[in-house]
């Protein structure tokens, strides 16, 4: 298929709404389904080094000499 102009490629023969609004759904998923794992282990190193850290005072308390 062969466009005249750009504003004919876009309108896409009064599909234009549809298809656009296809590439773009299918592009927000697909960067979705990269940045969500990113975020998410990030998160989870972020938590799990506070937990360690508590623990580690926790136990530094528990080890303590008292007075």
């Amino acid at each position: 298929m062969q466009f005249d102009s750009m504003t004919e490629f876009f309108a896409m023969g009064g599909h234009g709404f549809y298809v656009w609004l296809a590439y773009g759904l299918s592009s927000a998923i697909i960067l979705l389904n990269i940045l969500l794992p990113v975020i998410r282990r990030r998160r989870l190193i972020k938590e799990q080094a506070q937990r360690l850290r508590r623990e580690r005072k926790s136990q530094e308390r528990e080890n303590a000499p008292s007075a």
